[in-house]
């Protein structure tokens, strides 16, 4: 990609569809991309007519910007542009530069799409297409036109200040910014599942932490690594950086293994985890629960025991993957960079004390008799006064 090209154009799509809240949901995504870019400098951001430019600081390649913007949620594609005056000739300079350029690179077939807001401009948009079409056949050999599956797109928007010209489009994520949406709290493992739910609730506009279930030393410090790791992942989706809580959960499990059936470890163990994550999500103002299950996939996912666990919280828990089998869920995690992380085999509190035939319909009174045999307030309590909070940070 070329060095001449000192701004982005930032496209959304779902967002021009919020009507009188449209303001709102753009002035989000204008804050997330000035977040998501601060590493890179200071950058100009600015709003007009449904789209949204940055100006990169000098010395800053397109491509990096554009790298990080596909990972903001809100961003549809994101475009490096030439900016030139209202000038035919300069318009046709810059269309000839793009298209050498994408010829160098193996391109054999383009289009050109204009569009001309500003009225005032002497050509109109299709007079320009066949203008700028006819310009760039004759100086660029071995390049041919194809309206239907061109290999680029020669885009072209004629504002009331300048001419903006691109031909490459890198795709974002699309959704709503994050944010716009309130709080929510991961329970986050170090399995592929969850920290693929976790970026799916994001994607709607959710500003989502996670907890973890750290249980050192009967898990690793890898494992904990691990979960930083998808973490940091999850930060390149969130303008940088990534709340992350380690839960205190060793007594839990030892408490566990020490008074309770077998069969009903992973039951009770998901009940402990879903009340000390409603009481962190209530001191943090976060309004759902997140968590990474597929109905059916495992033991504790099955409706009768998702019923039996969801029972001891008041907050809504959210379940995007409830509908998606394992290998859409692989997929995803492929798509986003955590797959990778997740498969490393150290193995976390969820894997580590499955029982040998664990309780696939747990009966509701087998469960209350069991937990009987806990001190169920002070092993929350504890393990919420023993989390830790850390930052992460996401890799540029």
């Amino acid at each position: 990609m070329g060095e001449r090209y000192e701004m982005l154009l930032v496209r959304y799509g779902e967002i021009g569809l919020k009507g009188q809240n449209r303001h709102y949901f753009e002035a989000a995504l204008v804050r997330n991309i000035k977040r998501t870019l601060k590493p890179l400098g200071r950058c100009r951001v600015e709003r007009s007519h449904g789209r949204i430019f940055v100006h990169l600081p000098e010395g800053v390649r397109a491509a990096d910007g554009a790298r990080l913007l596909g990972r903001v949620f809100g961003v549809v594609s994101v475009s490096p542009v030439l900016r030139v005056p209202l000038e035919l000739e300069a318009v046709k300079e810059a269309g000839l530069e793009l298209l050498r350029e994408a010829a160098r690179g193996g391109a054999v077939t383009f289009k050109v799409s204009a569009r001309r807001s500003n009225k005032s401009f002497p050509l109109t948009s299709m007079e320009l297409n066949r203008e700028l079409g006819a310009h760039i056949l004759r100086k660029v050999q071995g390049l041919s036109v194809d309206v239907h599956e061109p290999e680029v797109e020669l885009t072209v928007e004629v504002r009331s200040d300048y001419v903006y010209l691109s031909a490459a489009a890198f795709p974002g994520p699309g959704g709503l910014p994050v944010g716009t949406s309130g709080k929510g709290l991961l329970l986050l493992s170090g399995g592929i599942d969850s920290p693929v739910a976790g970026w799916m609730t994001m994607k709607r506009g959710v500003d989502v932490a996670a907890i973890h279930f750290d249980s050192y030393p009967l898990t690793s410090e890898r494992a904990r690594q691990k979960v930083v790791d998808l973490a940091r992942v999850l930060a390149g989706y969130r303008g940088g950086v990534y709340p992350l809580f380690i839960s205190y959960f060793t007594s839990i499990q030892k408490a566990l293994q020490r008074s309770c059936p077998e069969e009903l470890r992973i039951t009770l163990m998901r009940r402990m985890m879903f009340r000390i994550a409603e009481g962190l999500a209530e001191r943090r103002g976060a309004l759902v629960l997140v968590t990474g299950e597929s109905v059916g996939q495992v033991a504790s996912q099955t409706l009768e025991s998702i019923r039996v666990i969801n029972e001891v919280v008041n907050l809504p828990v959210l379940r995007p993957l409830a509908g998606m089998d394992k290998e859409e869920i692989t997929r995803k995690a492929q798509e986003i960079g955590t797959y990778d992380i997740s498969i490393r085999p150290y193995e976390d509190c969820c894997t580590l004390f499955v029982p040998r035939r664990p309780a696939t319909r747990p009966h509701r009174d087998k469960v209350l008799a069991a937990e009987a045999e806990l001190p169920i307030e002070e092993l929350v309590e504890e393990a919420l006064e023993k989390t830790e909070l850390m930052i992460v940070r996401a890799e540029i």
